[in-house]
């Protein structure tokens, strides 16, 4: 049992990161104390009702602002982190909708908005207005990389956009806070004099007075797993007319009718895909914090539940096999954790100074949401199969455990990452062909395979190349934590 206890982890969420005062941290944690009164049982649409008011007044009397994710990141992270504390007991819900409010739709127009747009922030803020993201789409979700059917055309005679979904493979799916947001930013394929100029973001009103603004439909996905205090919507806009500057234009603009970048303009796709890079290390913050959680709450059952022992009786815990887990996944986890402080510290500084982030971090990044998943997902199973029947019963954290299922496609499907880690690093190797051994050699194997077999080489070779990710993945893990690689 002294193993077993030595084996338990002391890492405080809201530690991983400094820049916070600790009056901040408190009044942080005061504020989202109840949101294990969010997931209560109830009708599907009763519960995101009230989990999305809960937000609302989360924006209206929490110490967290919009505009903290530039200005004081570090709060961004460890806001998600300890959110995520409560998952074991409600899920994953409100932690998807606090994620959406704060990076992806104000996050969005933090980055790629004017400092007019900026400045509404916290007008926005102050109204209690919530936000939805719409990008994934109907015939293009998590599976399908960064897919934009929706389009926006510039009517230069009515100096509008018209904002519409020209079939209904093009209709916004699976849009998290979309049957509750009063506003949402939607990316769309942007068209001037007919022609095309790529994905931009547009912020609009989605509800005026709680009604859905003309041309705007929407649909409930339905009841699901897990996660009912979140509303999930498909959004079909059937020409709607958007003012001018519902165009977010801090890199583009449309002037004397004509589209204009602006100097140094970075690419929209880099910028929707910061917010991406975000949103991936906070979800697989989360997981860690789930399986952390998850591990606490199990093992003070098990450290009370005495087991029959041939000198009399023994607690739960001192089972050999449940002892060794134990250290096995603290030394997994902080290994992982090691990983996701190192990314964070990366972001933080990519988001104070507004750049992107370069090809190292955003390996990291990829790397950190992959191995983070499927640790968590490993472990928490893997812990699950030790407890008998404590694992089937209501309040143990096991029956949210599809919570890491949710977070497995969030943000950018696993399998989806992991072909782009795959695919940018046999890039690098085709310029430069050095690397670790193992490394180098699937590298190799792969690129031969790629010449001679032809367009569908890539995908006959599939094996190959999520073999070539997870070693890539394997590496990153091992450079962030070099001493935890060795135990």
């Amino acid at each position: 049992l002294a193993q077993v206890q030595r084996a338990r982890c002391s890492w405080n969420p809201l530690q991983a990161l400094g820049g916070m005062s600790l009056e901040w941290q408190q009044s942080w944690e005061e504020h989202v104390r109840d949101i294990g009164q969010t997931g209560t049982p109830g009708h599907h649409s009763e519960n995101y009702h009230l989990s999305a008011e809960r937000l609302r007044r989360l924006l209206l009397n929490g110490p967290l602002r919009l505009v903290d994710l530039h200005e004081e990141p570090e709060r961004f992270f460890a806001a998600h982190r300890l959110i995520s504390k409560y998952a074991t007991q409600v899920g994953p819900g409100f932690g998807i909708r606090f994620t959406v409010q704060f990076n992806l739709f104000a996050g969005t127009i933090l980055a790629m908005g004017s400092e007019e747009q900026v400045s509404s922030l916290p007008r926005l803020q102050a109204e209690g207005r919530l936000g939805c993201f719409c990008l994934t789409e109907r015939l293009a979700g998590v599976n399908s990389g960064l897919v934009v059917n929706t389009t926006c055309a510039w009517d230069d005679e009515r100096q509008m956009f018209l904002l519409d979904c020209p079939d209904e493979a093009a209709s916004k799916n699976w849009i998290s806070q979309g049957l509750t947001a009063d506003m949402a930013v939607v990316v769309a394929n942007l068209f001037v004099k007919g022609k095309a100029y790529g994905p931009h973001g547009f912020v609009m009103d989605l509800r005026r007075n709680g009604q859905l603004v003309e041309g705007v439909t929407v649909e409930d996905m339905g009841a699901k797993t897990i996660g009912n205090d979140l509303d999930n919507a498909r959004i079909t806009f059937s020409k709607v007319w958007l003012p001018r500057d519902a165009l977010l234009s801090r890199w583009a603009s449309i002037e004397g009718g004509a589209y204009v970048q602006q100097p140094g303009a970075v690419s929209n796709i880099d910028m929707i895909g910061q917010r991406l890079y975000t949103g991936r290390a906070v979800i697989a913050g989360s997981t860690l914090v789930f399986a952390r959680t998850l591990f606490k709450r199990a093992r003070e059952y098990a450290d009370n539940k005495q087991c029959w022992d041939p000198k009399g009786s023994i607690s739960l815990s001192e089972v050999p096999q449940l002892g060794w887990l134990y250290r096995d996944a603290d030394a997994q986890l902080s290994r992982v954790e090691a990983l996701s402080v190192a990314v964070e510290e990366g972001l933080c500084q990519c988001l104070r100074s507004r750049r992107i982030p370069d090809v190292k971090l955003v390996e990291m990044v990829s790397a950190l949401k992959v191995k983070a998943i499927e640790t968590s997902i490993s472990l928490c199973f893997r812990l699950k199969q030790e407890l008998g029947s404590y694992a089937l019963m209501g309040g143990t954290g096991f029956e949210k455990m599809d919570y890491l299922q949710c977070c497995k496609f969030a943000e950018g499907d696993s399998r989806i990452l992991m072909q782009k880690l795959a695919r940018d690093r046999l890039k690098a190797f085709s310029k430069k062909q050095e690397g670790t051994p193992e490394e180098v050699k699937v590298c190799s194997r792969l690129g031969q395979a790629l010449m001679t077999g032809g367009k569908k080489a890539w995908n006959d070779n599939w094996e190959l190349v999520y073999t070539l990710a997870q070693l890539v993945v394997d590496r990153v893990v091992g450079e962030a934590s070099p001493t935890a690689s060795r135990l």
